[in-house]
């Protein structure tokens, strides 16, 4: 899909030009490195006011180090609350929670919850399963902690994204195949979850931000090694909806993901899940982090906050 920039939303072409030079910086594996080194060492340990901050390590349940999780709370609310399993995105190669920390104060104000997010390893220095190994001992560790965190034990919120959206469809997935915990409901956000990337909206995709040639490479290194690619590792290639958890999501119409976030909810619809889902026409990857304060990136957060509310007071009554 050829993106020009008359096609993007007239509120976001301001950030067109500036959105082309990001995603081609994606397009060298050197500048994921990079990425990766300087984000981790800035924003690491980076408090939010206006929240409770804390920091743990956890044990890893598969040999891998322990791992470093940032759990969010607000300042003042009667518990016990609903926790939430929050996963960064960076296509599988960068990042870290810290960045996003903005989008988690807004769930804490919008429906207070308690968040729990970890810093999963990265595909720069550890392909895959390591960070769905890391999200789904944090999910598990949640389970076993939740109560003593202040939070509620009958069910948990699974959320992320891009690939962290990526991560929160393969952790719902494995934790209702294995009965492991309670997912009351997700939230995978333009999920990055089709490793083929052949479909109409991926193939030949040049749109700010994360376009076709990025997307091949994240998925290069996150798969690397990888013989046979399962749901866990690519969650668009689950056969069987039918345990999954209530959805939210949403995806711009010009990015990569726009097709396998809209087969991933039809598959969702026809197994009978509840699903909440808007495409917003003329927006990139990532549009609503970059421009947050453009007319589609507000009702963008607009739709997430008030489904996200509607969903809390409902599966947590």
């Amino acid at each position: 899909m050829k993106v020009t920039r008359d096609m993007v939303d007239e509120d976001l072409r301001g950030s067109y030009a500036v959105g082309r030079i990001i995603a081609s910086f994606f397009h060298t594996r050197w500048f994921s490195l990079l990425v990766f080194r300087f984000s981790a060492d800035i924003l690491r340990g980076k408090d939010m006011r206006g929240l409770v901050c804390r920091e743990r390590h956890i044990p890893s349940r598969n040999g891998g180090a322990p791992i470093r999780v940032r759990i969010y709370r607000p300042t003042t609310a009667a518990g016990p609350l609903p926790v939430m399993l929050y996963l960064h995105g960076g296509g599988y190669v960068y990042g870290v929670p810290e960045q996003f920390g903005s989008i988690i104060r807004d769930f804490i104000e919008t429906e207070p919850c308690i968040i729990v997010a970890p810093d999963y390893r990265k595909a720069v220095e550890s392909p895959y399963p390591a960070a769905f190994n890391d999200c789904y001992d944090t999910l598990l560790w949640i389970r076993d902690n939740a109560a003593s965190l202040g939070g509620r034990t009958d069910g948990f919120i699974v959320s992320g994204h891009s690939a962290g959206g990526g991560l929160a469809a393969a952790v719902s997935l494995k934790a209702t195949d294995d009965d492991a915990a309670k997912i009351a409901f997700q939230m995978p956000l333009y999920p990055m979850i089709d490793d083929r990337q052949n479909s109409a909206s991926a193939v030949e995709n040049d749109a700010p931000v994360w376009d076709e040639e990025a997307n091949r490479l994240a998925w290069s290194r996150y798969l690397d090694g990888v013989e046979t690619v399962t749901p866990y590792a690519a969650a668009s290639r689950c056969t069987d909806y039918t345990k999954l958890p209530p959805t939210i999501t949403f995806v711009g119409s010009l990015e990569p993901f726009r097709d396998e976030t809209k087969i991933y909810v039809e598959n969702l619809r026809r197994a009978n899940v509840p699903v909440e889902f808007e495409v917003f026409e003329g927006a990139f990857h990532g549009f609503d982090l970059m421009v947050p304060d453009a007319p589609i990136s507000r009702r963008a957060n607009q739709f997430l906050m008030e489904n996200f509310q509607k969903f809390a007071q409902r599966y947590f009554p």
